[in-house]
């Protein structure tokens, strides 16, 4: 029988294999040392028939990411992939659910992918979480320039510079990463272009842009401001480069308000749906999330289903303190009258996506008391999804 190992470096060529045939991909060999020298086999995860032979195989990447403005550990899922002559045998499910096994293990209580396919992943209990917009400005519709106290400088692309600003802007988002030095030097920093950023009067930097520009557009890798003044200070930057391009495109928040600021707002702008998340421990999860502050405790009885992780599954009773602290707690018996009952998506959906209790009510993914549906809309915190990465 086909069975689960972690990858050690001498799978690195057969894997590299694999995934250059199910992502359509051609490493040149210079390409394949420099994978070599990052590869983690100890985050890889395959499945093996009894000859020895690689099968299907799954990257569980070891990730901090911020969550109502703390860092939680999540798993993150990348390179999923088979041979054909192993798909739809089941292969892929297994490593999925010994994926969910060791992120519980790990203390990951939540995890993200970016699906090849949304529907397969929501078999799985996965929900979108993640959309983001991507924006083509012509430059004659750019922000008008407006008086800013600092100054706009082009710098070295620096963790040590650029990571605090990052992780200031990116704690106010729900997703987005807390980069180490690795994910900045092999995945952010070795983007072509320029790097610019914007210091205060204190000489403080509180936002930067990394970009390139050619064929007369400005390509934005990374737009983070922290502050208002650094926002306009970066777009008077842009503005700069109005001889050079003809428009600007970039990826922003869903909550980005660029559109009313400017005079004219019809310039393309189009949604992707991008990254979705699943709960992976919900005890665990709900110890570790806040909540919103009330005058009172809340009670609510939750029945959970989770088809791929047993641990989840049942009635639970979760109790959410005036303070926004919570426990979740099994309970015997079939539950009670008056309760919530939903899957683990929809659970992820409404702590992670930005989905609020009513609309999961009326679309058929929450059963719940209009009395916990009422106690849910007030203690589940309005949230920004966001991901600037990808993995």
């Amino acid at each position: 029988m086909a069975e689960i190992r972690q990858l050690t470096i001498e799978n690195f060529e057969e894997r590299m294999r694999l995934s250059q045939f199910a992502f359509q991909m051609n490493f040149t060999p210079e390409q394949l040392e420099q994978r070599r020298a990052s590869y983690h086999p100890e985050w890889d995860y395959g499945l093996f028939d009894e000859s020895g032979r690689l099968l299907s195989a799954l990257l569980l990447i070891p990730f901090e990411a911020w969550v109502q403005g703390r860092k939680l550990r999540m798993g993150g899922v990348a390179s999923v992939a088979s041979w054909p002559d192993a798909r739809r045998q089941g292969g892929v499910a297994r490593l999925l659910r010994h994926a969910l096994e060791t992120m519980r293990r790990e203390g990951q209580s939540f995890s993200m992918l970016h699906p090849f396919y949304f529907p397969f992943y929501r078999k799985y209990g996965y929900e979108l979480t993640i959309e983001r917009k991507q924006y083509s400005i012509p430059v004659r519709l750019l922000p008008a320039r407006r008086e800013t106290a600092g100054s706009v400088r082009i710098v070295d692309k620096s963790p040590e510079l650029l990571g605090p600003v990052y992780e200031a802007f990116a704690s106010r988002y729900d997703g987005m990463l807390s980069r180490d030095e690795e994910l900045w030097r092999q995945r952010v920093l070795t983007k072509p272009g320029l790097a610019a950023a914007y210091f205060d009067e204190a000489g403080k930097p509180q936002g930067y842009v990394l970009y390139e520009v050619g064929s007369r557009v400005m390509k934005v890798h990374e737009w983070i401001a922290v502050t208002e003044e650094a926002r306009a200070a970066l777009w008077n930057y842009a503005a700069n480069h109005d001889s050079m391009i003809d428009e600007l495109n970039m990826t922003v928040p869903m909550d980005d308000d660029t559109a009313f600021r400017v005079p004219e707002p019809r310039f393309k702008q189009e949604i992707e749906p991008y990254f979705m998340s699943r709960i992976v421990d919900a005890e665990a999860f709900a110890a570790q999330y806040r909540f919103a502050p009330s005058d009172r405790r809340d009670e609510i009885a939750l029945r959970l289903e989770d088809a791929h992780a047993p641990w989840n599954a049942g009635v639970c009773r979760l109790t959410i303190e005036a303070d926004g602290s919570a426990r979740l707690v099994r309970q015997d018996g079939d539950g009670e009258a008056g309760g919530a009952a939903c899957d683990i998506a929809a659970l992820s959906a409404m702590l992670l996506g930005g989905r609020r209790p009513r609309f999961l009510q009326e679309a058929g993914r929450l059963q719940a008391s209009d009395a916990a549906v009422e106690a849910l809309e007030r203690r589940v915190p309005v949230q920004r999804p966001y991901l600037a990465d990808f993995f």
